[in-house]
């Protein structure tokens, strides 16, 4: 199966209670390929600036991502700096810098241009489009939006989700997009959009897969230590399409397997700034951490109620 990704690829300045750091890797392309890598091979279209470090180049191929649709423009790379509270819920951001990346038209190489599984990152729904119109017939395709988009470019969005099959959105976006209070009425709201299936993001308290006639509830896993939370819903899709990717099979049980997944890669991300708890991350503790996930969920063995 191939997997491709197109987003950003950015240089993160982040503050939290817990500590600061500057002009470390971010983007949303470079958290879902790396966590996605886990699982299976991933091909990589970005744009960067003359700026953007060479070690941040090895890293993405360390981690046997696909680099040829890697653009390095003249000019500066896409920055963003922001802050978290000990919430940690959502980032106040303090500083956007388009730069290279304002200029972004993402032109797929050949050899990218047959994919089985396709994710549109966080860029503007015109520019979704323009991937769907480069790719033959893939076999899903997911896309990722936000706010900005939902509210400033609402007519292109809804166009591109008519050719989506899975949306991510956090319950804020879901709720914004369908104009519904209620988080379940507003992802049903979304699947009449087009998408077949929908998943909510809902940081802390796990994640919520919607389909027309299914619904699977991901809790997210406890954590004595949280860092840095930036990326984590990049890093989810990339655990939750990494999984997709190696299976032949799209049914409910492939699905509920991709959730719990994409929360544990998420749950990783968190324990440390930018991609650094990603660098060190080895198999056994994947499969030991989803082990964990399923010993925390399970309770159909429990035997009936008393009484």
């Amino acid at each position: 199966m191939s997997l491709l990704v197109v987003g950003s690829v950015a240089l993160d300045s982040v503050e939290t209670p817990f500590g600061v750091k500057d002009e470390v890797l971010g983007g949303s392309a470079t958290f879902f390929s790396t966590s996605a890598s886990f699982f299976n091979p991933v091909k990589l279209v970005a744009v960067v600036g003359e700026d953007f470090p060479e070690a941040h180049v090895q890293f993405l191929r360390s981690r046997g991502v696909d680099l040829e649709g890697l653009i390095r423009e003249k000019g500066r790379t896409f920055r963003w700096k922001g802050k978290y509270g000990y919430q940690l819920n959502e980032a106040q951001t303090l500083d956007t810098q388009l730069n290279v990346f304002q200029s972004f038209s993402p032109k797929l190489p050949e050899s990218y241009r047959n994919p089985t599984h396709v994710f549109l990152g966080n860029i503007h729904p015109e520019l979704q489009s323009q991937v769907l119109d480069q790719v033959k017939s893939p076999r899903l395709v997911a896309a990722d939006t936000m706010n900005f988009w939902i509210q400033g470019s609402r007519q292109a969005l809804l166009q591109t989700l008519k050719r989506v099959d899975l949306l991510f959105v956090n319950d804020a976006e879901a709720r914004q997009l369908a104009g519904e209070h209620n988080i379940l009425k507003a992802a049903r709201a979304i699947l009449g959009m087009g998408p077949s299936r929908v998943v909510i993001k809902r940081g802390e308290y796990g994640a919520l897969l919607l389909e027309r006639e299914h619904i699977f509830v991901c809790p997210a896993m406890p954590l004595e230590e949280v860092f840095d939370p930036t990326g984590a819903g990049d890093t989810f899709a990339g655990g939750f399409m990494g999984t997709l990717a190696t299976s032949e099979k799209l049914d409910r049980d492939t699905l509920r397997r991709a959730m719990v997944m994409g929360s544990v890669m998420a749950s990783f991300t968190v324990e440390r700034f930018s991609l650094d708890r990603l660098r060190e991350l080895t198999q056994r503790e994947i499969h030991a951490r989803f082990s964990e996930f399923k010993r925390l969920t399970h309770f159909e063995d429990l035997g009936p109620l008393e009484g």
